[in-house]
């Protein structure tokens, strides 16, 4: 087979990039290929934990964490978060290894919030730490009844003498378990209504975000789940549990604004990571696609081989396109609410489609447990439903095309 990761892919010529993020994706190849090369696939939950946090760890280290959050004196690489180098981070480590994506990602959407909004003295507490790969980080918005509906979020958080009492449950927490930390959002305000994820109805009003540490009194573990890609998942349950004043995120009722910012800025690196997945399978596809013998000639010298492949490069590009159209935007200060959303509806169907077709060419090879293809199969599935799922993707789209 050939090398993993062309160290200068056509698509970093694009506009979209200068040369410093071609050097920057350079250096990051050359060290995936010597620290992921041999990752651990273990996939008990005890294995996993270990190994997610072993990596944060490791990319903390390698010197890479740094660029998930922001701010110099606080350990990050810039004083605000490079988008396009976030994307490049997250594509390229899902192409050696998914669950070094997994690790990675969640230290910044778990410490966005903060990087955003956060005042001084909580960027100190927590960044540094976290860019270095000494705490993990967890993100907790979802609950069991308010997903992509966050307005219907039910967990409270009561105002105090000295702080808020959090109650209530979240649920499909990524390094549950195993964070050091929580940014929860929790209601300070009016009751739950109806609203749209990435629309701030009534419901959305009264939202605040907070910062509770793992080892907090009244926060507890209390379910651990199991999914098809295996990674620390949790539901968390809040009974009675006090937070200090000086743990909230921003002023009272803001916690709907701080959770969209964040997801604006970590959505389109969801596409980056589909893109990683999609081409890892593709570059497995070509490969296997020379290697394999069938009738008297290898497996690439069917048509209906070339057509494939055709297809999976086309809608590859087509979602690159988008997912560095989005990350440049940004970079350039403007909103892409609509083109993040974009990208990662892009991005993430397209790549559904491109691992579906490896797995397909690979025959019963491709449904093998422990075969790249067959794992993409599982990687790939969530990331249409995390972080605003395709549907709701296509309404944020449509409202913002209408209403402009």
């Amino acid at each position: 087979m050939n090398d993993l990761a062309n160290s200068h892919p056509a698509e970093l010529d694009w506009p979209f990039f200068e040369d410093s993020h071609r050097d920057f994706k350079a250096r990051l190849d050359d060290w995936c290929k010597t620290h992921l090369a041999h990752a651990h696939h273990d996939e008990s939950r005890d294995a996993m934990d270990a190994e997610c946090i072993r990596l944060v760890r490791l990319l903390g280290a390698g010197g890479w964490l740094k660029y998930a959050v922001s701010g110099v004196s606080y350990g990050a690489a810039s004083d605000v978060i490079d988008t396009r180098q976030l994307c490049l981070l997250r594509e390229t480590l899902a192409f050696h290894n998914g669950l070094s994506d997994f690790a990675f990602a969640m230290q910044g959407l778990g410490t966005g919030a903060i990087s955003l909004m956060g005042n001084a003295d909580q960027k100190q507490r927590y960044l540094p730490r976290v860019a270095s790969g000494q705490a993990l980080s967890a993100f907790a918005l979802s609950e069991p009844d308010a997903g992509s509906d966050v307005a219907a979020m039910q967990c409270s958080a009561t105002a105090t003498a000295d702080g808020y009492v959090l109650n209530g449950r979240k649920t499909w927490i990524s390094n549950g378990g195993i964070a050091d930390f929580y940014v929860v959002f929790a209601r300070t305000g009016e009751a739950p209504g109806e609203g749209l994820s990435g629309s701030p109805g009534r419901g959305a009003k009264g939202i605040s975000a907070f910062i509770v540490d793992a080892d907090t009194p009244g926060l507890t573990i209390e379910e651990r789940i199991d999914v098809v890609a295996p990674h620390p998942l949790a539901t968390l349950q809040f009974d009675n549990c006090q937070v200090a004043a000086n743990q909230r995120i921003g002023e009272a009722g803001q916690g709907f604004k701080v959770a969209m910012a964040t997801l604006d800025v970590f959505r389109t690196s969801v596409a980056a990571a589909a893109l990683g997945f999609a081409r890892r399978a593709l570059h497995e596809s070509i490969a296997w696609a020379r290697s394999r013998q069938m009738f008297g000639q290898s497996l690439g010298d069917f048509q209906i081989t070339q057509t494939k492949i055709a297809q999976m490069a086309t809608l590859l590009d087509a979602a690159t396109l988008l997912t560095y159209r989005a990350a440049w935007l940004r970079d350039q200060g403007t909103r892409i609410t609509r083109e993040a959303a974009m990208a990662k509806l892009c991005a993430t169907e397209n790549a559904q489609q491109i691992i579906d077709m490896a797995v397909q060419m690979h025959g019963g090879m491709g449904v093998k447990k422990g075969v790249m293809v067959e794992s993409l199969y599982r990687e790939i599935r969530a990331l249409r439903i995390y972080e605003g799922a395709t549907e709701v993707q296509q309404l944020i789209i449509g409202k913002d095309l209408l209403k402009g």
